[in-house]
């Protein structure tokens, strides 16, 4: 029986961090024992808003499969491509084009908070407003069953499905369609207490923050804005600190009682942050030496790349002469 197809990937704009491994690194990894895994590092939609910037784009696709490979991906079970070395994508894309309006893309709410928050006007690059059907190319183009994603992603997959069904109705030919897999904590908050962990925002822990870095970074979170002194009642419900241990904490029976504490005036914030600090860097740890074993070998990182691109570029291409001959384009 064949297996079902994963399809997902990163912008390289930076490291990966704790937000980012709830939303999609954990369920590739938790997954890749039973799926067809396909990882990409999206260089090509890395640049949409980084066009001035090419270098760091390209420097960041190795710290992106680094990052992969230390939350576990197997290179022997996945396949991690770079996105700008197949570009049958981008004749995918340009296929969709057609099929989709400007205001359709327009409307999406998550281009629309981008935009909002890079600054954006009419001076907004094409190439940012039409990212989503780059996306969509990327996932009909490996006929992905399931594309695991943060749930900021979800109107992504919307469209995809829209392109699916124009798509067959105009040409006849059916790709498989999408279903969203989000993460078992959907969006996990800042360490300033901003609802979303985001780089731009520097309310991040990275994958690859040392035990100091993370203690400093879990020190310096909010907690409850209205408790005064460590005797006084907390509020746990919303406070970041516990929103973290929820997600990361395995002594359940612990993490109960150290909220009843809390919320009783027994208990002050530097124990709390204290111990959320051991229980991120016992997380941390198994990624960090993973990390390590692969920063010391950066060529196997390299032929990890390029053989994953070769396989992701076989994938596509059986796709793409189906594309072209239900489009009767010449020569099929």
């Amino acid at each position: 029986m064949t297996k079902k197809r994963i399809l997902t990937g990163d912008r390289p704009t930076g490291k990966l961090h704790l937000g980012h491994y709830l939303g999609t690194l954990e369920n590739r990894v938790s997954l890749q024992d039973d799926y067809e895994t396909y990882i990409m590092v999206a260089d090509v939609q890395a640049l949409t808003d980084n066009f001035d910037k090419p270098e760091k784009v390209r420097d960041s696709v190795y710290e992106v499969a680094l990052d992969n490979l230390a939350a576990g991906l197997d290179p022997e079970k996945s396949v991690l491509f770079v996105q700008s070395q197949i570009p049958e994508l981008a004749e995918l894309t340009v296929y969709f084009m057609n099929l989709v309006s400007l205001e359709r893309l327009q409307r999406n709410p998550t281009v629309k908070s981008e935009m909002k928050q890079k600054g954006f006007g009419s001076n907004v690059p094409v190439g940012f407003v039409n990212y989503p059907l780059s996306q969509a190319a990327d996932i009909l183009a490996f006929n992905a069953d399931i594309v695991p994603v943060g749930d900021d992603q979800s109107p992504m997959l919307e469209l995809s499905r829209e392109v699916v069904a124009k798509f067959s109705n105009i040409y006849g030919y059916s790709f498989r369609m999408p279903e969203i897999m989000v993460g078992r904590v959907a969006r996990l908050v800042g360490t300033d207490g901003n609802a979303k962990m985001s780089k731009s925002l520097g309310n991040v822990i990275y994958l690859s923050d040392t035990e100091e870095t993370v203690r400093k970074k879990v020190m310096a979170m909010y907690t409850d804005p209205n408790r005064k002194h460590a005797t006084d009642p907390g509020k746990v419900k919303g406070n970041p600190v516990f929103i973290y241990l929820d997600a990361f904490c395995k002594d359940k029976a612990k993490l109960s009682e150290l909220k009843e504490r809390y919320a009783a005036g027994k208990v002050g914030d530097v124990e709390v942050k204290q111990y959320l600090s051991d229980v991120l860097n016992e997380f941390l740890e198994p990624i960090r030496e993973r990390r390590r074993y692969y920063e010391a070998q950066p060529e196997l990182v390299k032929t990890i790349l390029s053989n994953g691109t070769q396989q992701a570029r076989i994938t596509v291409a059986k796709t793409m002469q189906e594309v072209r001959s239900a489009m009767k384009l010449f020569g099929t």
